[in-house]
Formats: C-alpha cells, structure tokens, sequence
C-alpha cells in the first residue's frame, strides 16, 4: 500500500513498480484518513485486503504520516505490518520519530528517477525476499 499525495511520487512509484517487476498490487491512498481506512476497512475500503508492506509519506493531509504510523504501531492487529517511511525530509527529528514510533525503516526519496527505481527494488527485495514476516511462508 502506499500512502502519498503527490501525484508525481505516486506515478514514479508506480513506474518503479513496473520497472521492478513487482507484481504485487500497489493499492494508493492520498491522506492519512484514507490510509486509516483502508487499513481498518471503512467505508468504500470495507473489502480491502490486508497490506503486506505500508509505504508511507510523513506530510500528508488530514492526519500526516507520523499519526498514522502511530495508529498502524499502536494497534496489535496492525501492529505487525512493516511500514517503511518513504519521504522528501531528511530531517534528523523526522527520522528519529519515526523509529521512535517503531517504523521498520526509513528511506529519503530520491530526486532521480533511476535512483528512486532502484530503492523500490531494494525495499521490494529485502521485505519480499530477504526477511521473514508473519502469516508468511
């Protein structure tokens, strides 16, 4: 899932998806509210399937990132859900709080496509590939 306004990050995103091979579905939400949503099942997104990785932005509309990566961390049934932070700020306070608020990790966007591209790939590999998570085999 990936929780991002911009419509240019979301398409990069998606370009680097495609580029990747990534065939897992990239489901999109534009706000923190949304994302709650989504990750609750509410309204429009009461058939949504549970995520398996949460890219997430940190300046978002209505709730911003770091209070929804507080309610995704805060919540035993969600809990369990890797959220990687994918955002412009490179920021020590904003990369500090995350982790403090129990992100898996954190990765400053690229400015440059290919370099974008090839970040996607390396968090697609390592959440995908390399670790092992829960209800997986």
């Amino acid at each position: 899932m990936l929780v991002e306004d911009d419509p240019g990050d979301e398409l990069m995103t998606r370009e680097a998806f495609e580029d990747n091979k990534i065939r897992n579905t990239l489901h999109v939400v534009r706000d923190g509210q949304e994302a709650l949503d989504f990750l609750y099942r509410r309204g429009e997104y009461g058939d949504a399937p549970r995520p398996d990785l949460v890219l997430l932005d940190l300046n978002l509309p209505k709730y911003d990132g770091r209070q929804v990566l507080e309610q995704i961390k805060g919540d035993p049934e969600l809990s369990l859900i890797p959220v990687v932070v994918l955002t412009t700020s490179s920021a020590e306070e904003d990369i500090l709080r995350s982790y403090k608020l129990h992100a898996n990790a954190y990765v400053t966007k690229p400015v440059d496509l290919d370099q974008f591209i090839a970040a996607v790939r390396q968090i697609d590999e390592f959440f995908v590939t390399v670790v092992r998570l829960p209800g997986r085999k």
